[in-house]
């Protein structure tokens, strides 16, 4: 036969109090650093964009039409993909660039960024734009 035991003791104490001047009051400069801000106030950071670039460059140099890649910042928590839009074309200093999309998600933020990179004399993909899209 097996037994089980509940605890029925759970203790706790509570009392109430009508002088609340004891009480310690917060405005907003009292705010620190442990508070975040809402995520519709926190674009991407350096360091986030970062991250979309160096996925835009990978994904661009697989060439492929139909593939995206996907970045994460751990440190933010921010991250997103990247997916090159319509063909490559001849910048006027005739390096083949393209277009891209970087999705970028961040707690309740989400947003799109727009890009271009083009490939470098070593067939690296430089990106030379990120910006937040504009439909």
């Amino acid at each position: 036969m097996t037994m089980i035991l509940i605890g029925f003791g759970s203790g706790g104490c509570s009392f109430s109090r009508n002088d609340t001047s004891a009480y310690a009051k917060a405005d907003d400069s009292d705010l620190t650093g442990s508070i975040a801000r809402s995520a519709k106030e926190a674009p991407p950071t350096d360091t986030d964009l970062a991250f979309a670039r160096n996925a835009a460059s990978d994904v661009l140099s697989k060439g492929d039409k139909d593939s995206s890649q996907h970045w994460e910042n751990p440190e933010t928590g921010a991250r997103g993909s990247v997916t090159p839009i319509a063909q490559s074309y001849a910048a006027e200093d005739g390096r083949k660039c393209r277009d891209f999309l970087a999705s970028y998600v961040n707690g309740s933020t989400e947003s799109w960024l727009q890009g271009a990179g083009c490939q470098s004399s070593r067939g690296r993909w430089e990106i030379h734009t990120l910006k937040p899209w504009r439909s």
